[in-house]
């Protein structure tokens, strides 16, 4: 018996009912194989699309490296084959250090360098003197080598003592007040300045050119002692009237400053001259 053409046939012995478990198991069946099909189809698509991505890709990377001359990676130079930044030449700078400007003290301070002249006209130059607004006129003048005869006390064996060569003498007057300055000229600064610490005694006041003589027999006068260099210089300053000094006569006090700041800006200009030229000179 059949139940339409095309239907099912059911041999003899089976009960006239459809076996359902076998329909249910056949149609799950043909669902799993249609869904391995299409993930399989997926697959393969997906297969194919990343194929020609990639050979799109390598496409490109060809065409690349054809635009930059047909070099891989690889083949580019290397950072030390690469010309540098700049062209220009860094500058240099010698560690040689140059050196240092002559001392204009080292040109006063020992006989060897102190070339310069030695005299009254070297160190109390012209008829007058000006400190600020004081002026003071130039009397007479006296250069010897026989030191110990220009001074009064001890002072003579003392700068013998010490190996004097000479001494220059010079006087200035303002107002009824003058000023011996005696310049004493040794070889070296260690003689000039022992001279000076051991200073007893006095330039001997120097008269004349319209100066009286003064701080002598017995007048009270100020005196001073001082070096510089391989130069002391003292100074012995009062009253052209024979009157004794006191504490309370300024006008005193500030010629004989006056004069000793004078004879030291001297003998230092002396070295600064000196100094100079040598600084100047041409290498030999």
């Amino acid at each position: 018996m059949s139940f339409g053409q095309g239907g099912p046939s059911w041999g003899p012995g089976e009960s006239g009912t459809p076996d359902w478990a076998a329909l249910a198991d056949q149609s799950a069946s043909r669902t799993r194989r249609k869904r391995w099909l299409m993930i399989g189809g997926g697959a393969l698509a997906t297969a194919a699309v990343a194929a020609i991505v990639a050979t799109a890709v390598i496409k490109t990377d060809k065409d690349d490296t054809s635009a930059s001359g047909g070099k891989n990676a690889s083949q580019l130079p290397s950072a030390t084959d690469l010309p540098s930044q700049t062209a220009e030449p860094e500058p240099s700078f010698s560690a040689v250090q140059p050196p240092p400007p002559p001392d204009p003290k080292d040109y006063i301070s020992d006989v060897k360098k102190d070339r310069a002249p030695v005299s009254a006209d070297a160190f109390f130059p012209g008829k007058q003197l000006k400190m600020g607004d004081r002026g003071y006129a130039k009397g007479a003048t006296n250069q010897t080598a026989t030191c110990a005869a220009t001074t009064q006390g001890a002072l003579g064996s003392i700068l013998a003592g010490n190996g004097c060569d000479q001494v220059i003498r010079a006087t200035y007057s303002r107002g009824g007040v003058a000023v011996t300055i005696g310049l004493a000229v040794f070889e070296t600064e260690a003689q000039a300045k022992k001279a000076a610490q051991q200073a007893s005694g006095s330039i001997a006041s120097l008269s004349g050119a319209g100066v009286p003589t003064f701080c002598r027999g017995g007048a009270v006068c100020r005196r001073t002692a001082n070096s510089y260099g391989r130069y002391a210089y003292f100074a012995i300053s009062g009253f052209t009237n024979g009157k004794s000094v006191t504490k309370a006569d300024k006008n005193v006090f500030t010629a004989g400053n006056d004069l000793t700041d004078f004879t030291f800006r001297q003998i230092r200009h002396r070295g600064e001259v000196q100094a100079s030229a040598a600084a100047t000179a041409p290498a030999t």
